[in-house]
């Protein structure tokens, strides 16, 4: 059984209109616990609308989802709220932190719905920093903080959650390609240690330091092949 699996997916906005798009247009896709995937493709070609479906964050117009052996597919926004706090972290290109909180208040945030204890959110929140080397950051606030160490937070906040999958979304996009890369090593390492990651991009740098790649093209996969990571390849290399 796999973790992922969709089947003749579709998302069609203003269906039956003059003015219909399809997002998505008849995807279908499986994908394995623990593989690291790249989901590339240009703007428009589907890959963020991917993403929202595969995370639980919008649903199809028509066709099945089913994650970790449950249907989602036309599940309530209560139901796919539920599932997306026990099964996926998510890493966004903007952050996306509190600008109130202090660090590691922001990555034990999610934990609060999880149910966690807050001893226990503190302690794991200090252990999830530390496993992107910015332990001594805990009390900052994010606006002390540099771009690749933000990105480092919402690093560890999903690392802290437990997830079984994190899906990042252009997580290296708003950085210099030195700190992209190690934002990318960070992602390797949490692959090696088990978990699935689901990384969208629009750059072909970036897919190609995944071990499987999805192409995207105006709804429709046109290619889906396994890849030996090339370390050489350089980032922002853009479709």
């Amino acid at each position: 059984m796999q973790l992922i699996e969709i089947n003749e997916l579709y998302k069609i906005y203003a269906e039956g209109m003059e003015n219909e798009v399809r997002a998505l247009d008849g995807v279908s896709l499986s994908i394995d616990y623990g593989e690291f995937v790249a989901i590339v493709g240009a703007s428009g070609s589907g890959k963020s609308t991917m993403m929202n479906i595969l995370g639980c964050l919008d649903v199809p117009t028509r066709g099945e989802y089913m994650l970790d052996g449950t249907p989602v597919a036309h599940r309530t926004e209560r139901e796919l709220a539920e599932i997306r706090s026990r099964k996926i972290s998510f890493i966004f290109q903007g952050y996306n932190l509190i600008p109130s909180l202090p660090v590691w208040k922001n990555v034990a945030l999610p934990m609060t719905y999880q149910g966690v204890r807050p001893a226990e959110r503190y302690q794991r929140a200090l252990e999830a920093l530390d496993a992107v080397g910015i332990t001594e950051k805990a009390e900052s606030r994010p606006a002390q903080l540099s771009g690749g160490q933000q990105q480092r937070v919402a690093i560890a906040r999903a690392i802290a959650t437990k997830s079984p999958i994190i899906m990042a979304d252009e997580p290296t996009g708003a950085l210099d390609s030195k700190t992209g890369q190690q934002v990318l090593e960070i992602l390797r390492d949490l692959h090696r240690g088990g978990t699935t990651v689901i990384l969208i991009t629009h750059d072909n740098g970036i897919a190609a330091k995944a071990e499987r790649v999805v192409r995207l093209q105006d709804g429709h996969i046109t290619e889906d092949y396994r890849n030996t990571p090339d370390e050489s390849r350089p980032l922002n290399e853009n479709l």
